[in-house]
């Protein structure tokens, strides 16, 4: 009794500080998660609308958008090291660092779209060619390739900025950007796939064309915002400057965290090459599972995003014994709503699986692939809170960057290849290996997570 009496009066002592997490976590895991389902269906909706069109479409843009897919990888990578950084200045109230570590990601993001748009623009059929070999898939991915390429430079900008209102708590303003760009982008999707208000019926390239109008009105909104002041003056010699301490930091924060997410999206995609050399079937089921998939996961990782704010703002104030005590907090409340989102997804299946137009194999594929979607979104919010949100908080990024190189590409990949091509397992089964890759790597996770060796505070004093 005087044990859970202890108990309940420690649980009062806390109750404040955990009243104070929970409304920080609403102030800002809600506007991310709700950005991040917006950015989610900006991407899926392409899939969605397709639907309508045929199954040849949807595969076809399913496996062109892997290159969106692997550029999404570098900018949670890039906006991972700023956000760790600016959420530390921002608990330390210094301005002047956040607008230099914004101008360093701006720079590098401007290097990395410019080359992809380059290469989706001048050489998609190459690109194509790396994920199926079906000639009919190839040529209607070329087309999207083509015309989508334009919007990817487009996007540096706009991705850095959003990043910068999030870590700075203005995560409400990026909310209501990404929410202007997914309407936009489904209403003009309606109008050129279907030709709505006397516009021609364009199908993949209408798409395209829909996507790239909405980005650069995104880009139009977020430039407006920064030029006014939303955050800070503009000051180009911050934006364009050279910091060095602060390229320095940058560099070891970001180079580990762009390795890992880029490791990792790279591996995912490789995912699709194996699928795509399979049959059509699973192409088109899997990229309708990764879509609902996504969907599904958008406020998990928000949690992990508003974590890394909340946690990085309480590190750059040495508060360090508090931060650890919300990552606890973290943990818990992912694990329970991942697992209630899991039993949702399965239970609401077949519905869903009524919005799509597939053949009826691959009906039957998709119904697995959603029942493994279940618990398989579990383990992938756990890692993705621990090693992309609560380790990046306090500056450790190259724990994720081993763990998930090891797991992905001397695990996962490899054994997809060899029950796929060497043992030549049915389709699902090679799926199912495929969906193991998150749950090698949790014991490594959580041992590290309870060495607490994470919990650092990387800010200098007066780096510009």
């Amino acid at each position: 009794m005087n044990y859970l009496m202890e108990k309940y009066r420690l649980w009062l002592s806390k109750r404040p500080d955990r009243m104070r997490l929970y409304k920080s976590l609403l102030v800002l895991v809600v506007p991310i998660s709700i950005q991040n389902l917006l950015t989610a269906l900006v991407n899926s909706v392409d899939i969605f609308m397709l639907g309508y069109v045929g199954q040849n479409e949807l595969s076809a843009v399913s496996l062109a958008n892997q290159y969106m897919f692997i550029l999404w990888g570098f900018f949670f990578g890039i906006n991972s090291a700023s956000t760790l950084m600016n959420s530390q200045y921002w608990g330390k109230g210094d301005l002047k660092a956040i607008q230099a570590v914004f101008g360093i990601a701006l720079k590098i993001s401007l290097v990395v779209t410019g080359i992809v748009s380059v290469g989706c623009i001048f050489f998609s059929r190459q690109l194509m060619t790396l994920y199926t070999n079906d000639a009919v898939l190839i040529d209607i991915g070329v087309d999207y390739l083509r015309t989508i390429g334009i919007s990817y430079l487009i996007m540096a900008f706009s991705q850095c900025y959003q990043c910068l209102l999030r870590s700075v708590e203005q995560a409400q303003k990026s909310t209501l950007i990404s929410t202007f760009t997914l309407f936009l982008n489904i209403t003009l999707n309606a109008v050129f796939i279907f030709g709505l208000f006397g516009a021609p019926k364009l199908g993949v390239i209408g798409v395209a064309i829909a996507t790239t109008i909405a980005r650069v009105l995104e880009l139009v909104i977020c430039l407006g915002d920064y030029i006014r002041g939303g955050v800070f003056k503009p000051d180009l010699k911050l934006l364009l400057g050279f910091h060095k301490q602060l390229q320095s930091d940058f560099i070891r924060y970001a180079g580990p965290a762009l390795v890992n997410d880029l490791s990792w999206t790279l591996a995912f995609s490789t995912y699709s090459i194996i699928l795509g050399h399979l049959n059509n079937d699973m192409v088109a089921a899997s990229s309708v599972a990764t879509t609902i998939r996504d969907l599904f996961t958008t406020f998990c990782f928000g949690i992990g995003s508003g974590g890394t704010v909340i946690l990085g703002k309480e590190l750059g104030a040495d508060h360090i014994e508090k931060a650890k005590e919300d990552a606890s907090v973290l943990c818990v409340v992912t694990f329970v709503f991942t697992t209630l989102m899991g039993i949702v997804l399965v239970s609401v299946r077949h519905p869903i699986m009524g919005l799509f137009t597939l053949t009826e194999t691959a009906y039957g594929y998709l119904n697995i692939m959603i029942l493994i979607s279940g618990y398989y979104i579990i383990g992938q919010a756990m890692n993705t809170l621990l090693i992309a949100g609560v380790f990046r908080s306090g500056g450790n990024t190259k724990f994720g960057m081993i763990c998930d190189t090891v797991t992905m590409w001397c695990v996962s990949v490899p054994l997809g290849f060899i029950t796929a091509f060497v043992l030549k397992w049915p389709p699902m089964w090679v799926y199912f290996v495929l969906c193991l890759d998150e749950f090698w790597k949790i014991p490594v996770v959580y041992r590290y997570y309870k060495s607490g060796r994470w919990l650092n505070n990387i800010t200098r004093d007066e780096v510009v």
